[in-house]
C-alpha cells in the first residue's frame, strides 16, 4: 500500500492509502453501493447517522478517475458540513482497493460522542424551540443539552436564561455558567451543545427548589383571594418581609438564600415578591435602576389600573407598605 494524502478535516484527520488490488478485510459490513458523488455522499452520511464505524461502499459503477476526490469531498463534507458529523465524528480513515474483485472504498470512522449520547440529541425546528429545551434543561437542573436544530439563527441563550431565572425563582435556584458549542460553526442546520456549570450540586439544587416551593405554596394561601388588589399586595409585602430579621447580602442561590435563610439583595426581594404576585393573579413587574447612584432593584404594580412603584426594603425601613408615584421616587 502507497500512503497517498493525509488531511486536516476540523478535530480530526482522514487517510488515504491505495493498496495494490488487495482484497480488504472481510471485517468490514456488508458492501454499500455508490456510482458518483451523490450516492457516495449519500452512504457516508448515512454511516455517520447510523453511527456505523466500518463498512465496504462497492464503486464498481464510479468512474475511477475521480473515487479519490469523490470520497476527499464526502469526507470533507462529514466531517465540516453535516451537524451531526461535525460534532461527533473523530476521523475517518480509508482505503480504496478492490472487494471481491470490484472496485471498493473500505471506511472506518472513529467517534468521539458514543452511540448513547447521539441518541440524546433533542430536535429542534427552530431557535424558539431550542429555547424552550434549554429553560426546561435549567428548570430540571441539568448539567448539558444537545438540541439538533433544523433552523438556526442567532439567539442570546445565555440572556435568555438569565431572564427565565429572574422570573422564575421559584425554579431556578442558581444561574449556571452558559457555555455553547455549535456544530458546524456556519449553518443552516447545527448541532448545539449547552454545558451548564454550577457551583452546587444538582442534588442540593433539587432539594433548594423542594423548600422554596413550599414557601411560594404558602404565600399562596396567606392572601385572601376575596380582598381588593391594593391588600392582597399588601399581604404577600407582609408575608415576606415578616419571615426574618433580614441580612442584606448578595448570595449565589439568591431565592434559596432569601427564604428559608433570611439573606437577599434588592434584585432578589424584587423578583422573589414579583413571582409570588403573579401567581396570585397580579400585575407586578421587576425594575432595574439606580437608588442614590447605586444600582437597585425594585417592583411596579398595576392596582385597579394604575402603576406604582413599590421598593420592599424602602418600604420595610419606612415602617410599612406603600405604593408611590414617579413624582415621589426621588434619588
Amino acid at each position: 500500500a502507497v500512503l497517498l494524502t493525509g488531511c486536516s478535516w476540523m478535530s480530526g484527520t482522514y487517510v488515504s492509502v491505495t493498496p495494490h488490488h488487495e482484497r480488504l478485510s472481510d471485517s468490514h459490513s456488508d458492501s454499500l453501493i455508490a456510482t458518483n458523488y451523490a450516492e457516495l455522499r449519500e452512504v457516508v452520511t448515512n454511516l455517520v447517522e447510523t453511527g456505523t464505524e466500518s463498512a465496504v461502499i462497492n464503486v464498481s459503477g464510479y468512474d475511477k478517475d475521480n473515487v479519490e476526490l469523490g470520497m476527499e469531498r464526502a469526507v470533507g463534507y462529514i466531517t465540516e458540513i453535516l451537524p451531526i458529523g461535525a460534532y461527533a465524528i473523530d476521523k475517518v480513515e480509508y482505503e480504496i482497493g478492490t472487494n471481491a474483485g470490484q472496485p471498493a472504498i473500505s471506511v472506518n470512522i472513529s467517534y468521539r460522542r458514543g452511540r448513547a449520547e447521539l441518541r440524546r440529541i433533542r430536535q429542534a425546528e427552530d431557535m424558539n424551540v431550542v429555547k424552550g429545551i434549554v429553560l426546561e434543561a435549567l428548570a430540571n437542573c441539568s448539567d448539558s443539552v444537545v438540541i439538533y436544530v433544523e433552523q438556526y439563527s442567532e439567539m442570546d441563550l445565555v440572556q435568555a436564561v438569565a431572564d427565565y431565572a429572574a422570573t422564575n425563582p421559584s425554579v431556578v435556584m442558581e444561574i449556571p455558567r452558559l457555555a455553547i458549542g455549535t456544530y458546524p460553526e456556519s449553518s443552516a442546520k447545527r448541532v448545539l451543545e449547552l454545558k451548564f456549570t454550577y457551583q452546587t450540586s444538582r442534588e442540593t439544587l433539587r432539594s433548594m427548589q423542594t423548600q422554596v416551593k413550599r414557601v411560594f405554596d404558602s404565600a399562596a394561601l396567606y392572601i385572601n383571594q376575596n380582598d381588593a388588589q391594593e391588600q392582597k399586595f399588601n399581604q404577600l409585602f407582609t408575608f415576606l418581609t415578616e419571615r426574618f430579621e433580614y441580612k442584606y447580602e448578595t448570595s449565589i442561590t439568591p431565592s434559596y438564600s432569601l427564604l428559608c435563610h433570611g439573606v437577599g439583595d434588592a434584585r432578589i426581594f424584587a423578583e422573589v415578591y414579583g413571582a409570588m404576585c403573579r401567581r396570585a393573579g397580579l400585575e407586578c413587574r421587576t425594575v432595574t435602576g439606580t437608588r442614590n447612584g447605586e444600582p437597585w432593584t425594585w417592583n411596579m404594580v398595576n392596582a385597579n389600573g394604575s402603576y406604582y412603584h413599590v421598593d420592599l426594603l424602602r418600604c420595610s425601613t419606612q415602617g410599612g407598605f406603600r405604593e408611590t408615584v414617579d413624582a415621589e421616587m426621588s434619588n
